[in-house]
This record gives structure tokens, C-alpha cells and sequence, in this order.
């Protein structure tokens, strides 16, 4: 019995004499309620480990929150029409180009790291950009109708200007013509999810509980 008391009161002691630990800390919080659901502080701090390591810099925690009520949005709408997730090999070629973006695998190691941002995390934010703008794609792609005078329009003004700039040969009209109707239907979908989005804002209730640089 003398060697149980002895052994609570040294614990009790340690107890009292141990501060506060960072299990004891808030580590995370509501920023924004979006109808019945929430967006929380970590949700921001991903996305911004996640931009500065494919951007090598992040848009404002505002910017952010903001870009997190429009992938909602999209989100519950994908989900509501049954949308199918990326395949494995559809996040895999998404990762294969974004490596092709650094210089090389050293680089886009470095930056990861730099960036404090785990390859499974990494994985994740691919899957969920493929599966918004797949869905986006599918929403939209189908009204968009490209004709020859667009098309024309930009070979001259965007494909032999930069051509010219590069010191390099523009490349004939014929072959460049599929790139460039990718471009411009790509362009139109953003145009018309941008526009959606605006509607779609104002059927969704907000509430913003962030401050200006929620640290």
C-alpha cells in the first residue's frame, strides 16, 4: 500500500508540474459554413501547401476559402448526378504531368518537401481537381461549337505571335488546328462554369467565419 501511495503522488505530481501540450492546442476550426456543411482551416491550409508546391506560391486564405466554396459546389453537384470518380490510371497521368512541370525529379522532390505536402496528399488534391473538371467537362462540353474563323482567329493572333517571340517556326495551320480547338472549347467550358458558378452562389447559403489572415 506505502509503495502505491508513493507512486500516486509522484504521478500527481508530474501531473501538475507538465504544461499545457499540443494535444491541448486548437488545431483546427470552422471557417465557413456552406448550407448544412462546413469548410475548416485545414481544408485552407491543404489547398495552400498544395498550390505552393505545383505553383511554387499560394493565392490569400481568402482566395482560397473562396476557391473551396466554388469546389463544393461543383462537388455536390457531381455527387448528386452520380458522377464516377478518376480511375487510378486517370490520377496517375495526372501526376506524371505535373512532375513533367518541374525541371526535374530532384526539383519536384525539393518542392514537395518545401512545401510540407505528403504524396498521399498530393494524390488526393489530383483525384479531386480530375474528378471537378471531368464532371465540368462532361456538363458542359457538348453546347460548345468551335467554327474555322476562331480557330484562324487564334492561330494568327496567339499561336504565330508566340511562334515569333520564340525565334521558332509556327507550325502549319492544319496541324495546329485540333490543339487549338481543345484550347478554345477548354476556354469556353471555364467561360460557362464561371458563369454557373455565379448563379449557382446565389442559391447556396454562406456564412465566411475567417478573418483576413486566420493563423
Amino acid at each position: 500500500m506505502r509503495t502505491v501511495g508513493i507512486n500516486l503522488i509522484v504521478v500527481l505530481a508530474l501531473l501538475i508540474a507538465t504544461p499545457s501540450t499540443p494535444a491541448q492546442e486548437v488545431i483546427d476550426r470552422i471557417v465557413a459554413r456552406v448550407d448544412t456543411d462546413v469548410i475548416l482551416l485545414s481544408d485552407v491550409r491543404m489547398l495552400a501547401r498544395y498550390q505552393t508546391f505545383a505553383d511554387g506560391k499560394s493565392q490569400s486564405d481568402a482566395d482560397i476559402l473562396d476557391r473551396l466554396i466554388d469546389q463544393w459546389i461543383v462537388r455536390n453537384e457531381a455527387k448528386a448526378a452520380l458522377y464516377p470518380q478518376p480511375s487510378g490510371e486517370e490520377v496517375n497521368r495526372s501526376l506524371q504531368r505535373l512532375k513533367r512541370s518541374f525541371s526535374s525529379d530532384v526539383s519536384f522532390e525539393e518542392r514537395k518537401k518545401q512545401s510540407g505536402i505528403s504524396d498521399e496528399e498530393v494524390l488526393r488534391m489530383l483525384r479531386l481537381q480530375l474528378y471537378l473538371s471531368n464532371y465540368l467537362d462532361s456538363r458542359f462540353r457538348a453546347s460548345i461549337h468551335i467554327d474555322e474563323k476562331e480557330i484562324e482567329e487564334f492561330y494568327r493572333t496567339r499561336v504565330l505571335p508566340r511562334a515569333e517571340s520564340r525565334g521558332q517556326a509556327p507550325p502549319a495551320l492544319d496541324a495546329a488546328k485540333d490543339f487549338i480547338q481543345e484550347a478554345l472549347v477548354q476556354r469556353a467550358i471555364n467561360m460557362q462554369a464561371d458563369r454557373w458558378l455565379k448563379e449557382s452562389r446565389a442559391r447556396v447559403h454562406v456564412d465566411k467565419l475567417m478573418s483576413e489572415s486566420p493563423k
